[in-house]
């Protein structure tokens, strides 16, 4: 039995956080957790998060909720997600998702996005199986949203 939770990113879970996949270089859909985090530190409505399993860091989050930025797809939702390598296929991914849409009702949105490269081997299977639909195009990438 799983017990998932979201908290803040503290000094005592940075050094597992920044240990989770991708590595920096290597080669992957979603930027490496440390690049998050330095992107959440200069944007002040970045919301991170570090999943947890227990007292195991099994995950990040980071959604942004900024309901006047000019670009709508960046208002609200998820700009990265990021599991451990042991941790996929628990429902940790799943558990971000839902997390991160209730913050959205709780904020007042209707609906959260998220970006991703299509491809083959990308996210886009697990981001429609979680009830994202997709709804378009932006910068190369496929615009994913999700009513909540």
């Amino acid at each position: 039995m799983s017990d998932l939770r979201l908290v803040e990113l503290s000094t005592e879970n940075l050094p597992a956080v920044i240990g989770l996949p991708p590595a920096i270089g290597e080669k992957a859909y979603v930027a490496p957790v440390l690049h998050s985090i330095a992107e959440a530190y200069v944007t002040p409505t970045a919301w991170p998060r570090v999943i947890l399993d227990g007292d195991e860091v099994v995950g990040f989050v980071m959604a942004n909720w900024d309901a006047e930025n000019e670009i709508p797809e960046f208002r609200s939702g998820i700009w990265r997600l990021n599991v451990a390598d042991e941790a996929k296929g628990r429902g940790v991914g799943r558990f971000a998702v839902q997390q991160v849409a209730e913050e959205a009702r709780r904020r007042g949105f209707e609906q959260i996005t998220v970006l991703w490269e299509p491809a083959a081997d990308g996210p886009e299977g697990f981001y429609l199986a979680v009830g994202f639909e997709k709804a378009g195009e932006l910068f190369g990438e496929t615009v994913g949203v999700m009513r909540v």
